[in-house]
C-alpha cells in the first residue's frame, strides 16, 4: 500500500524529469531565454506613466510654488524636445510633404510612447524605423535612417533609465540582432548598414545609464544604512543613559533602606522597657526594609556592567555645583550661576537628576560652543524645581572649532526629566543655545496623603 502510493505520487515528477534538459549549455540558453522573456516579454504593454520629479533639489528649492510646479514635468520636456527634434531630421530627410509628415509621426511615436509603456516603446521603434526606411524614397544608411537612429537611442536610454540594468543588457542585444537580420535580409544591398555606429553608441549611452544605476543604489543603500546607524546609535544611548540613571536610582534608594534597616534595628533600645507590640513592629520594618533592599539589588543589578563597582563616595547633589562650574571655569568656560527662591533640600533623585543635567549641559557647551559664556539659573519654586542652562553664540574671535555632536546629551537629559515627571525644551535662541527644565517635587502634605 505504502510502495504504490509513494509510486503514483513520484510518478509525475518521474515523467516531467524525462523532459528536463541534461546538458548545461542547454540549461544555460533556456535561462537565458527565461531572462529575456522575463525583462522583455513578461508585461511588455504595463502602463508605467513616468514620475514627475521631486522639489527637493538644489535648484528646485529657489523658485516659486507655481515654477516648481513646471519643473516637475522636466523629464518629460527633455524626452518630447527631443523627440521632436528626430522628428524634424526626419522630415526634412525625406522631404516636406505628406509622406515626409507620416514618416516623422512613426519616428515620434516610440519617443512620447516610453513616457507611458516604456518596454512597448522598445519594441515599437523597431517597425517604425523599418517602415520609415521603406517609405524614404532616398537612399542612405540602413535599417536607421538619421531620424530613426536618434530616436531609437534616445528610446533605449530612456527605457534603461526606467528599468533595470540587466534590460538594458537585454535591450543591447536584441538590437543587435534586429540590425544584422535588418542589414543582411532586408535591404537590397543599395543601402549602406548602419549597425555599428547604432551599437557602439547604445553601448556607450548604456554603459552610463548602467553606471547611474549602480551610483544611485549605493547612494540609497548608504543612506538607508546611516538612517539605521542613527537610530541603532540614539537607541544605545538611550539605553546607556537609562542603565545610569537605575545604577545611580539603586545607590540612592540603597542607601535610604539601608538607613531604614539600621534605625528600625536600633529604635527598641532607645526606649526603656519598649512594648512586645513597639518590638514586634520595628522587627517587621527592618525585616521589609532588609527583603525590600534584597530585591532591589537582584532587580537592578541586571543593568550593572560586569564589573562594575558601586562608587565609594555619596551621588552628587546641587550643593557640589560650585565645584563643578569651578571646573568647567578652568576649562575655559566663562560661567555665572544665579540662585532664586528659598534654597530647601530636595529628594536625592532631583537633585541628583538636576546635578547630571547642568553637567550635561555645560559639557556640551564647551564641545559645541568654544568661546562662549554660560549661565546656569536655578529656581526653588513651589512644586518643584527650575532649571535653565544658556549660553551665547561663539565669538568670532575663537579659534577653536566646535566639535560635531550627534544629540545623545539631549537624549539623556529627556530621560531623566521623564524619569521624573517634568518637562524639558531645548533648541537655538539668540544665537546660543538654551536648556530649560521643570522638575517637580511633591510637597511635605502631598507626600504624607
Amino acid at each position: 500500500m505504502t510502495e504504490t502510493t509513494h509510486t503514483q505520487t513520484t510518478r509525475p515528477d518521474s515523467r516531467y524529469d524525462a523532459y528536463t534538459p541534461r546538458s548545461p549549455e542547454i540549461r544555460a540558453a533556456m535561462e537565458a531565454l527565461r531572462g529575456l522573456r522575463k525583462e522583455l516579454f513578461d508585461g511588455a504593454f504595463a502602463y508605467r506613466p513616468l514620475a514627475r520629479t521631486g522639489a527637493e533639489g538644489p535648484l528646485t528649492r529657489r523658485l516659486s510654488s507655481r515654477k516648481r510646479e513646471y519643473a516637475s514635468w522636466a523629464p518629460h520636456a527633455t524626452v518630447a524636445a527631443i523627440g521632436g527634434v528626430a522628428t524634424l531630421v526626419t522630415w526634412g530627410y525625406t522631404g516636406f510633404g505628406v509622406l515626409g509628415l507620416l514618416c516623422g509621426l512613426f519616428t515620434l511615436g516610440p519617443v512620447l510612447l516610453t513616457l507611458v509603456r516604456p518596454i512597448a516603446a522598445f519594441w515599437l521603434s523597431f517597425p517604425a524605423a523599418t517602415v520609415v526606411a521603406f517609405l524614404s524614397s532616398k537612399g542612405g544608411d540602413w535599417p536607421w535612417l538619421p531620424g530613426s537612429f536618434v530616436a531609437h537611442l534616445t528610446v533605449l536610454t530612456v527605457v534603461a533609465i526606467r528599468t533595470r540594468p540587466r534590460t538594458a543588457a537585454w535591450m543591447w542585444l536584441v538590437t543587435a540582432g534586429y540590425g544584422v537580420v535588418a542589414g543582411s535580409v532586408l535591404s537590397d544591398g543599395y543601402y549602406s548598414p548602419n549597425t555599428g555606429p547604432m551599437l557602439i553608441f547604445a553601448a556607450l549611452l548604456l554603459l552610463a545609464v548602467t553606471i547611474w544605476h549602480i551610483r544611485r543604489d549605493a547612494e540609497q543603500e548608504v543612506t538607508a544604512q546611516q538612517t539605521v546607524t542613527a537610530h541603532e546609535r540614539s537607541r544605545r544611548t538611550l539605553l546607556e543613559e537609562r542603565t545610569t540613571i537605575a545604577r545611580e536610582l539603586h545607590d540612592v534608594v540603597a542607601h535610604h533602606m539601608s538607613v531604614v534597616a539600621i534605625q528600625a534595628e536600633a529604635a527598641p533600645f532607645r526606649v526603656q522597657n519598649p512594648p512586645p507590640e513597639l518590638e514586634k513592629a520595628f522587627v517587621t520594618i527592618r525585616e521589609n526594609a532588609v527583603a525590600a533592599l534584597a530585591e532591589l539589588r537582584r532587580v537592578l543589578g541586571v543593568v550593572r556592567a560586569e564589573h562594575y563597582e558601586a562608587p565609594d563616595a555619596p551621588q552628587p547633589a546641587l550643593a557640589d555645583l560650585d565645584a563643578l562650574l569651578a571646573n568647567v571655569r578652568e576649562a575655559g568656560l566663562d560661567v555665572e550661576k544665579v540662585v532664586t527662591g528659598a534654597v530647601r533640600e530636595l529628594p536625592q533623585g532631583v537633585e541628583l537628576s538636576a546635578y547630571r543635567i547642568v553637567q550635561e549641559a555645560l559639557s556640551n557647551t564647551l564641545r559645541h560652543a568654544p568661546g562662549a559664556s554660560a549661565r546656569v539659573e536655578i529656581g526653588y519654586v513651589l512644586g518643584g524645581l527650575g532649571l535653565r542652562i544658556v549660553n551665547g553664540p561663539v565669538p568670532v574671535t575663537s579659534t577653536v572649532k566646535p566639535s560635531p555632536g550627534a544629540g545623545h546629551g539631549i537624549t539623556g537629559m529627556r530621560e531623566r526629566v521623564s524619569m521624573l515627571g517634568g518637562d524639558m525644551t531645548a533648541g537655538s535662541v539668540d544665537g546660543g543655545y538654551e536648556v530649560a527644565v521643570f522638575l517637580p517635587v511633591a510637597m511635605v502634605g502631598e507626600g504624607e496623603a
